[in-house]
Formats: C-alpha cells, structure tokens, sequence
C-alpha cells in the first residue's frame, strides 16, 4: 500500500536512515538550519546514477553556498554506498533505505513497477517541499533543476 506521493507545499516527512559511514541521519536534525535536496535514485553504480552522483559532487560548494546539504537515498546496502562514494569521491550522504520503507513513505513512484523511481525533493530549512522532480531518464536536470529552485528559494528569502 503506497502512500500518497509528497508534493509541492507538504511538510516533508521525518525519518531516520543509516549513513554510509554508520552513523544516523535524521532529517528533522537539518530543520531550522538547511535547505536539503533529497535525491532517491535507482541503484549505486549505474550509468544514470553515477552520472547523477558525480554532476551533484561536481556542483557541491553551489549546494553549499546555498545553504543546502544534498542527501541520496537508495535501497543499496552501506557497504555498496560506501564504494560508490570512494570510487567518485562523493561529498555528501547517502543512506541505506533498505526494504524502501522511506521511499514509500514519500510515495516515490516505480518505473514500470518494479525499478525504483529517480525522484528529487527540495525542501527548505521549514522543512516544507518547495519542488519534486520525478524523471527517470534526465539525471542530470535533477542537479540543475535543483539549483535552480535553491537560487529563487534564496532570493525571495533576501526580500522577504
């Protein structure tokens, strides 16, 4: 039983995943002080994810300099985070949704209903979903796109 996918304007549910180093992320720990780009992808090591890994690694410190810490979600094991980030030299978190308990907690769709979707979430330091992104096939839009929502999120902040 899926739940209802999260959308624009939802306050973005609360969990609690293992790190790839061990330790647990929580992501009310965030509230009041970051932006996060949750990103759910398919699988670690993939053409699409890698690429996807390695675009948010190269745009980081843009993350960074908008306030933002990138969290990747996926159903791979800590151990195969753990290779996927020192093979790419990943700088941000990724954690183990084993059994994909958070990706349905978030509704995330499956790609003809078996591949996990690949679906990014913006949320911001309320901790309220200012954009979700939902495509398979485009990895890299999901980093721009991101940016993009960050930027105008930042900019409507410094007017408020």
């Amino acid at each position: 039983m899926s739940r209802e996918a999260i959308k624009v304007g939802d306050k973005a549910p609360d969990f609690e995943l293992i790190r790839q180093d061990g330790g647990f992320f929580r992501l009310k720990d965030l509230k009041g002080e970051k932006n996060v780009v949750l990103y759910f992808y398919p699988k670690d090591s993939t053409p699409g994810c890698t690429k996807q890994a390695c675009e948010f690694r190269d745009q980081y410190e843009v993350f960074k300099e908008q306030g933002a810490e990138v969290v990747g979600i996926s159903s791979d094991s800590v151990d195969s985070h753990k290779r996927f980030e020192r093979v790419h030299h990943l700088p941000f978190i990724l954690l183990s949704d084993k059994g994909g308990q958070v990706r349905s907690l978030y509704g995330v769709p499956k790609k003809l209903g078996i591949l996990p979707g690949r679906v990014t979430y913006v949320i911001d330091k309320e901790g309220v979903v200012q954009y979700v992104f939902n495509s398979m096939t485009k990895p890299l839009e999901h980093v721009k796109t991101a940016i993009e929502v960050l930027e105008n999120l930042n900019k409507e902040h410094q007017h408020a």
